[in-house]
């Protein structure tokens, strides 16, 4: 069984939970000397350091700087694409290649159908996200959750199969970027990442992207234009990473901290400034503490959005989507 992986700022919380769980055991073995303590003291003492253990999760969690939320959107545990399409749908069937080069495992996609709880909803939608993996081997196969210009093409293909059969778009977007390497450049990664970019704009159907994760640059721009942007509550979205902001600005990864404040890049930032739509909740800790409740709560939230887009019509969605786009962003003139 693997260690279980504690963040920096988790160690005081994890520490009294693991003070918490021996002293559970020693009331249940019963060796306490019943001379000097009795049970009803020791469950007393339990009581209060498991009152003091809740304070002090509300308390971390609900108080992280970017830089820790950051760490959360990259935690080992935390669910992937796979994840989610297992929990929220049914019937996947993964769809692979992108007809001129190779199929990139760091980008899956594939039909599946949307149900909600009474199946009162019920809508077959391609999906499509970045895909990391757990241990070395399964990262390697999916090269970092870093897609090359094959992974984009794959997308697009996708895109335009679910556009001519008229089913919605989902993207699950969790990438650290597209994969910088001389190869992918060489096979066109930018054309390829830009390509998505106007394609997906003009899609007729509609189209729903999530940050699940990291959202890191082109690589998460490449499926990231939609009608509507969700943005898990412990995930980021940037144009650069905070270490890559703290090696260009002060030539050293030591100012990442710094550099997570004024990238702006959590999901409030984000919410506030009109680059995305909605925030979704997570479990207290985040998604990896509790999988299917994160899995039931977007699940809700898609099935909700595309109730509202699936009643457009084709030349209004673009239209809408454009001019959201369009929107973004602010600026000062001065004379």
């Amino acid at each position: 069984m693997a260690a279980k992986v504690v963040l920096d700022f988790e160690k005081p919380l994890y520490e009294l939970e693991e003070k918490l769980s021996e002293m559970r055991v020693y009331l249940k073995s019963g060796e306490f000397d019943a001379r000097t303590e009795s049970r009803e003291s020791l469950r007393g003492e339990i009581e209060a350091l498991e009152a003091k253990v809740e304070s002090l999760r509300k308390t971390i969690y609900k108080n992280l700087t970017r830089w820790q939320k950051v760490q959360l959107a990259r935690h080992p545990e935390r669910p992937y694409t796979l994840d989610y399409l297992y929990m929220m749908t049914k019937d996947f069937v993964e769809l692979s290649g992108d007809r001129q080069f190779g199929d990139d495992k760091a980008i899956i996609g594939g039909l599946a159908r949307l149900e909600d709880k009474d199946s009162v909803f019920s809508q077959s939608v391609m999906v499509i996200g970045h895909q990391k993996g757990r241990d070395t081997k399964s990262n390697l196969y999916r090269n970092f959750g870093m897609a090359q210009p094959e992974g984009y093409r794959k997308a697009l293909r996708l895109m335009k199969m679910a556009e001519k059969f008229g089913k919605p778009v989902i993207t699950l977007i969790d990438t650290p970027g597209a994969f910088p390497g001389i190869e992918a450049e060489e096979r066109g990664q930018a054309e390829a990442i830009a390509r998505n970019l106007y394609e997906m704009a003009g899609l007729k159907v509609p189209v729903i992207c999530v940050i699940i994760g990291e959202g890191a640059s082109g690589g998460a721009i490449g499926i990231g234009v939609g009608d509507r942007i969700l943005m898990a509550e412990n995930s980021w979205y940037s144009v650069i990473s905070p270490e890559s902001c703290s090696s260009i600005l002060w030539r050293s990864w030591n100012y990442k901290e710094q550099a997570a404040e004024a990238l702006q890049l959590t999901a409030d930032d984000l919410l506030s400034q009109g680059i995305i739509d909605r925030i979704v909740p997570e479990p207290l800790g985040g998604a990896h503490q509790k999988p299917e409740v994160m899995a039931s709560t977007l699940k809700s939230m898609l099935i909700e959005e595309l109730q509202g887009l699936l009643n457009k019509d084709s030349s209004g969605l673009v239209d809408e989507r454009i001019a959201k786009f369009s929107s973004m962003g602010v600026w000062n003139e001065e004379e």
